[in-house]
């Protein structure tokens, strides 16, 4: 696979580019991601299905500049799929073939299951969630994957979609035509999912919205969950917004003003057929799931087991000894099984301590002044792939906290809603510390730990001058002596 990699996506409404990066086997990170509404859909609906000459112009010239940059960035492969917008379309073909004549390059056209189980491929992946339905709500189509056990099970495709609807019924006013279309679209499904991973413009933007009604204290959409019930009355302001100035009030962004009426009308029915309680928000979609089933075609599409892709991305990154991640995180799990009788916490934790040890060090290669506070701000948006809210903020606090005193609770405060108890981030802390501490030499000594009553004996083959010095400095969460034997 080419190390640097370009997916384009023509969907109905929008067209969209990221370019991904390999940094090892499986690793990888996002350099662009480039948007263009395009809307090549425009029209169609109410000409047969025929997509008119002006958005096909739009598209054309989007692709133009889309190739321009994945060519400045040395792309060395560009996979282009298009969706409902083409394949709908009776003209389609002839658009397909202008494109690759004039500008060489090829277009796919997938089909509905294609493009759900794209979805799906993006979320089992890089979403840490199991067991839920994905839904992607476009301009022309809706898509549903159902995934059990990090396995898709089925993929659904309907003629749902936001300009679809727009152009058939809510260009009439005919919001209970609209209802009718999709409840027999809807009523095929034999799944009952517990719980959906939002993709799509539409998906996002209501989570935007949410986040700015709720003043959710981190400002992330990958990953962000809320309770649908409390949120039905937000999803019938907009539905029922008769501007856009109270659209933008709502917190709706003016790029979404034109579809996110019938987006979220299609959004709220479908939550309701299904009885969803709880929605999880997707910043990846059918362009990743693309760059995956490529990626991972000799592994069943998924990564292997305990492998993460943020995690190994840093590493690769930002680490340039690649033993030394290894080695803290060993110690990590030393660390934390001695003292078990002191801090009895939940074994959860052991994984956080031992990710945040292996990524510690990464701070170092952003600045070495001030380098747990650059690996806190980093992780806030680098540990993207795979971490609940709530893991990604205990890892960058713990790793902020990687320092000889412990951490105040005046210090973490602004993320609290999401951080666990005062004392698990203490202990986590000090842990942690404790650990940068004894590779004070970088010699990545070898420890053996013994607890005693009031004592925490650490024995190693070698005098640490620089070692014993520093564990001299560390605060500790309770009475405890440090002795490097």
């Amino acid at each position: 696979m080419a190390k640097i990699t370009t997916i384009i996506d023509i969907g109905s409404n929008s067209m969209r580019m990221v370019v991904l990066k390999k940094t090892s086997r499986f690793a990888f990170h996002l350099i662009n991601e480039t948007k263009s509404k395009v809307k090549i859909s425009e029209g169609c609906y109410e000409n047969n299905g025929n997509l008119q000459p002006e958005p096909l112009n739009r598209a054309f010239n989007a692709l133009i500049s889309f190739i321009q940059i994945a060519k400045n960035l040395k792309s060395g492969k560009i996979l282009c799929v298009a969706t409902s917008a083409l394949r709908d379309a009776p003209n389609g073909n002839t658009f397909v073939k202008k494109v690759s004549c004039e500008l060489g390059l090829n277009i796919k056209i997938i089909d509905g299951q294609k493009e759900a189980y794209y979805g799906g491929v993006a979320a089992l992946n890089l979403l840490d969630c199991d067991n839920f339905a994905t839904i992607d709500i476009g301009g022309g189509s809706t898509e549903f994957a159902f995934i059990n056990d990090r396995n898709i099970t089925d993929t659904v495709s309907l003629n749902i979609g936001t300009i679809r609807l727009k152009e058939l019924y809510f260009n009439k006013n005919d919001l209970d035509g609209a209802k009718d279309y999709i409840l027999s679209q809807l009523k095929n499904i034999e799944h009952k999912p517990l719980k959906l991973v939002g993709m799509g413009g539409t998906a996002r933007a209501l989570s935007r919205a949410i986040i700015n009604k709720e003043q959710y204290c981190f400002d992330m959409l990958h990953g962000f969950k809320y309770n649908t019930k409390n949120n039905y009355k937000l999803f019938n302001n907009i539905i029922t917004a008769n501007s856009n100035k109270k659209l933008k009030d709502i917190g709706i962004r003016k790029d979404r003003y034109d579809t996110i009426k019938e987006g979220t009308f299609i959004f709220k029915t479908i939550l309701e057929f299904f009885q969803i309680k709880e929605v999880i928000t997707s910043g990846v979609g059918v362009r990743e799931g693309i760059y995956l089933t490529d990626l991972l075609r000799s592994s069943n599409h998924k990564f292997p087991v305990n492998f993460n892709i943020s995690i190994r991305s840093l590493l690769d990154r930002f680490v340039d000894d690649d033993k030394l991640p290894a080695y803290l995180g060993n110690n990590a799990k030393k660390i934390f099984d001695v003292l078990k009788p002191l801090h009895t916490l939940d074994d959860k934790y052991k994984s956080i301590l031992v990710i945040a040890s292996k990524l510690q060090p990464m701070g170092i290669s952003l600045n070495f002044y001030k380098n747990s506070e650059h690996s806190f701000n980093f992780i806030l948006n680098g540990l993207s792939y795979g971490f609940t809210h709530e893991r990604r903020l205990l890892i960058a606090h713990i790793i902020k906290f990687s320092k000889k005193s412990l951490p105040k609770q005046s210090e973490i405060k602004e993320y609290k809603q999401l951080l666990p108890d005062f004392n698990v981030i203490q202990w986590l802390s000090f842990m942690i510390s404790l650990n940068i501490c004894l590779n004070s030499d970088f010699s990545r000594t070898k420890f053996e730990y013994k607890l005693g009553e009031d004592t925490l004996e650490i024995e190693c083959d070698k005098d640490i001058y620089i070692t014993q010095k520093a564990l001299e400095k560390i605060e500790t969460p309770v009475n405890l002596n440090l002795e490097l034997i």
